[in-house]
């Protein structure tokens, strides 16, 4: 009962965070939808690791935290509440961990080059997991490249970096092999409209997104 408390407390961050997926659930199957929470969830604890706060020496520490923790799960062990619903999932959890290095140098890239071919590297594990957990084909350079867009636009979200994010909404197509990318690429699209027009604070209406999530969910 207190694991299974302490793993709400955590979804119920991330449902804070993104309340726009209260409307999208309803597109992932049901028997994934308590995997998909949490693999958002998860994601959110690494994008504010690697990319939150203005002091980056505690997120680094949390990013060596997860790459032993994703180790731990590879063999079958875990400590932290969201391993309950992910841990026996059979992703490449370890591949996802040695991914994590690359996320430090992407806080404050010095080149969009470097900043890409650093993404790229977590994108392909991220779509690797994603593919084990939901079902769909690996990842491809196509959905690799409209990932890494989803990504930059995610910590320009992080960092309250809204001329970051007017030049990446184009690129957010909703065309990942999985449902739940989909609907992620969905709601970064739609944060990222209201953004470049209300500020930071907006969010989408529910009835729009509704329709953004049914499309993305027909692929």
């Amino acid at each position: 009962m207190a694991e299974s408390a302490s793993l709400e407390s955590f979804l119920d961050k991330w449902r804070a965070r993104w309340p726009e997926w209260g409307v999208l659930l309803v597109f992932v199957p049901r028997g994934q939808r308590v995997a998909a929470a949490a693999w958002y969830c998860l994601l959110q604890e690494l994008a504010d690791a690697a990319w939150g706060g203005g002091d980056p020496t505690p997120g680094l520490a949390k990013l060596a935290w997860w790459q032993e923790e994703l180790r731990g799960w590879a063999r079958g062990a875990r400590r932290h509440p969201l391993g309950d619903a992910l841990q026996k999932q059979q992703a490449p959890w370890e591949a996802l961990g040695r991914a994590l290095t690359v996320l430090p140098a992407t806080r404050s890239p010095e080149s969009a080059e470097g900043d890409v071919d650093a993404l790229r590297a977590f994108a392909v594990q991220l779509l690797a997991c994603e593919a084990a957990m939901f079902g769909g084909r690996g990842p491809d350079d196509h959905v690799v490249v409209d990932v890494v867009a989803g990504l930059r636009a995610e910590r320009s979200l992080v960092q309250g970096d809204p001329g970051m994010a007017t030049g990446l909404r184009p690129g957010l197509r909703p065309c990942a092999p999985s449902r739940p990318r989909r609907l992620q690429q969905v709601v970064v699209r739609e944060r990222l409209r209201l953004m470049e027009g209300g500020g930071p604070s907006a969010r989408p209406a529910s009835l729009r997104m509704l329709l953004a999530g049914w499309r993305a969910a027909r692929g």
